[in-house]
């Protein structure tokens, strides 16, 4: 059973970076440099319905997905495997179950109370998550995979500095320039903290 579903997971991620560009085309005018995955789900996205459903499905998924990898570490470590499992339940709550129950506009623009309540979940969500890497790569330290320890520690460096740039990206100063192609920034961001993941998932 452990196993089953900690084999799914990876998939899951996979298909959370995929399912924007297969629903995308539907969408006239979407920019996948310049505009965030979630604003596929406001309702003038004509399949805006599916993508919100795909997030509370992603975030149920993997926050169950998220009990089995918290048994995994904590043979090692009980310290890792909590605060790890911690990040990954407030993201999938924050970043996916909320984000899709309460859908966002196609800008920032935060002043309804389902955009605050995307916002923040989704803000809250982002950034525990970017400790996920490195999390992931001292407990592979711990049991001696300094290979894959190595490799997750470069995406913490990685992911922390997309998503830094992430942040910047919607700054007036910075229109027009590489630094405002905010979609990209968001998923190279997400590619960084999910790949540590999944080699957890099958290297455990």
């Amino acid at each position: 059973m452990e196993n089953s579903l900690l084999n799914i997971l990876p998939f899951l991620l996979a298909m959370d970076l995929i399912i924007p560009f297969l629903l995308a085309p539907t969408y006239k005018g979407y920019n996948h440099l310049t505009q965030v995955m979630s604003v596929l789900g406001n309702s003038k996205s004509p399949l805006h319905l599916i993508y919100n459903i795909w997030l509370v499905v992603f975030g149920v998924a993997t926050f169950i997905s998220s009990l089995q990898l918290f048994a995994t570490v904590a043979r090692t470590s009980n310290l890792i495997s909590t605060l790890l499992s911690s990040v990954i339940m407030i993201y999938a709550i924050g970043g996916c179950i909320l984000s899709g129950s309460f859908s966002v506009g196609e800008t920032k623009n935060i002043k309804t109370l389902s955009a605050k309540i995307h916002g923040y979940g989704s803000a809250i969500g982002f950034s525990l998550l970017a400790f996920a890497p490195l999390l992931i790569g001292l407990y592979f330290f711990k049991i001696s995979n300094e290979w894959l320890g190595m490799l997750s520690f470069i995406c913490f460096v990685l992911a922390i500095g997309f998503f830094v740039l992430f942040v910047m990206a919607d700054k007036p100063k910075y229109r027009g320039t590489i630094l405002a192609w905010e979609g990209l920034w968001q998923r190279l961001s997400l590619l960084s903290m999910y790949l540590p993941i999944v080699g957890l998932c099958y290297w455990k």
